[in-house]
C-alpha cells in the first residue's frame, strides 16, 4: 500500500492520472513517471479484470499508488479487484445513499462490510499475512464515489458523511451531460455543482476529486480545495506524442523536400 488514504487525511495534494490502455507497460511507464497514483479504468478502459491485474504487477515497484475502477458498485465487482491487491475502489455514478453503501459494503469485511473472505489472493501475500491485512484494511483501502448525476447533488451531505466513502470525485464529462451543460465546465450551474461537492466533503473530513486534461486548469481546482486530482490519461501520453512528433516531422519534410 502506498498509503493514498492517510496521506489524503493529513490534507496533502495527490496528483495522478488514468490508465485505460489496459496495457502493464504503459502502466509501468507511467507509474515510473512520478504521479502519486493512477487510476486503472475497468469502465470505460480498455482493459479487463485479468488486464487490471497484469497492471497491478506492473505497479507494484514503482511508487504509485493504485485505483481501480469497477463497472458497478456490485459487490464480486469490488473485491475481486481488491483480491488482486488494489489500494482503493471508484465506483461511477452514485445517486443516493444507497448506492453509496452498497460501495462500502463490498469494501469492507464484515462486520464493517459484506466483503468476501479469501485468503490465498494476492492482496494477501497469497495468505502469508492475511491477519495483517484484515486488521489494517478500513484504514488503508480507499473508498471514492463519483459525483456524476443531478441526483446525487440533493444527498451530498448523507453520501459524504458515510464510514468508508473516503472521497467525492467529480466526473465533469457526465455530471455537466447530465446538467444539460455538457462540456461547459465554466458554466454557473456547473461551478455551483463543484462547491456544493467541495462543501459537503469538507463539513465531513473527507477529500474531493476531479479529472481534467488541460493542466492549466490545476490551480483552478486545487484552490476550489480538490486534493485528489487527475489529469490526462496513458491514452492520451500515446495520441498527443504521436501527433506531436508526426506534425514535426511533417514540418522538416515540408523544409527538405
Amino acid at each position: 500500500m502506498k498509503n493514498l488514504k492517510k496521506r489524503l487525511k493529513q490534507g496533502e495534494t495527490l496528483n495522478g492520472c488514468w490508465l485505460n490502455l489496459g496495457s502493464p507497460l504503459t502502466a509501468e511507464i507511467v507509474g515510473q513517471a512520478g504521479f502519486d497514483w493512477v487510476l486503472i479504468d475497468l469502465e470505460h478502459g480498455a482493459g479487463s479484470e485479468k488486464d487490471a491485474l497484469y497492471q497491478l504487477q506492473a505497479l507494484e515497484h514503482t511508487a504509485a499508488g493504485v485505483i481501480v475502477r469497477v463497472e458497478s458498485a456490485e459487490s464480486q465487482r469490488i473485491h475481486r479487484v481488491l483480491d488482486m491487491g488494489a489500494e482503493g475502489i471508484m465506483c461511477p455514478k452514485i445517486s443516493n445513499p444507497a448506492e453509496a453503501q452498497k460501495v462500502v459494503n463490498g469494501l469492507h469485511y464484515p462486520p464493517h462490510g459484506s466483503r468476501g473472505v479469501a485468503k490465498m489472493v494476492r492482496a494477501t501475500g497469497f495468505a502469508q499475512n492475511f491477519n495483517q491485512y484484515y486488521e489494517e484494511s478500513r484504514d488503508t483501502i480507499l473508498g471514492v464515489v463519483q459525483i456524476e448525476t443531478v441526483e446525487v447533488l440533493n444527498h451530498l451531505d448523507e453520501v459524504a458523511a458515510m464510514d468508508g466513502v473516503d472521497v467525492l470525485f467529480i466526473g465533469p464529462a457526465d455530471l455537466s451531460m447530465e446538467l444539460g451543460i455538457f462540456g461547459q465546465f465554466d458554466h454557473p450551474r456547473f461551478k455551483e455543482a463543484l462547491q456544493e461537492t467541495v462543501n459537503a466533503a469538507q463539513k465531513a473530513g473527507k477529500a474531493t476529486g476531479i479529472l481534467f486534461f488541460n493542466p492549466d486548469d490545476y490551480q483552478r481546482y486545487h484552490d476550489l480545495g480538490i486534493r485528489l486530482i487527475a489529469c490526462g490519461a496513458d491514452a492520451t501520453f500515446v495520441a498527443d506524442g504521436a501527433r506531436n512528433l508526426a506534425k514535426k516531422l511533417d514540418g522538416f519534410r515540408a523544409v527538405y523536400r
